[in-house]
C-alpha cells in the first residue's frame, strides 16, 4: 500500500539539491506504516519499513508531515511543541524544504 504523502514526496523531489549527499530519512508514522528515502547524490529511493541504520529518524503523524511540507506548519515548531520528535543528524531534518521543495 501506498503512502500519498510519500507519493507526494516523490513527485517534489530536487535532485540538485542532493547533489552530493548520502542519507536515509526514516519516517516513522504514528497513523500509517514507517517509510524511509534513501537520498545518494541527485537520486531519490523510497522503501517501506525501516532501516537499518538511518541518518535520521522523524517521529510524527501523517498530517503533521504534510502540513510541514506544504508549509502550514512550522517544523521547528512541530520540533519543539512535540508533535515532531526527531533522533540521529536532527539537522539533516532542515533539509526537507530544499530537497522536496512546495512547488
Amino acid at each position: 500500500m501506498t503512502n500519498p504523502i510519500i507519493d507526494k514526496l516523490q513527485q517534489r523531489f530536487d535532485a540538485d539539491a542532493a547533489a552530493g549527499m548520502d542519507d536515509v530519512f526514516q519516517f516513522q508514522f504514528s497513523d500509517a506504516d514507517d517509510y524511509y528515502l534513501v537520498v545518494k547524490d541527485g537520486s531519490l529511493d523510497v522503501q517501506q519499513g525501516e532501516h537499518d541504520d538511518p541518518s535520521v529518524t522523524l517521529s510524527m503523524t501523517t498530517d503533521t508531515l504534510k502540513g510541514v511540507m506544504n508549509g502550514d506548519i512550522n517544523g521547528m515548531t512541530a520540533f519543539m511543541t512535540g508533535k515532531l520528535k526527531a533522533t540521529g543528524n536532527v539537522m539533516l531534518a532542515t533539509k526537507l524544504t530544499s530537497l522536496f521543495p512546495n512547488r
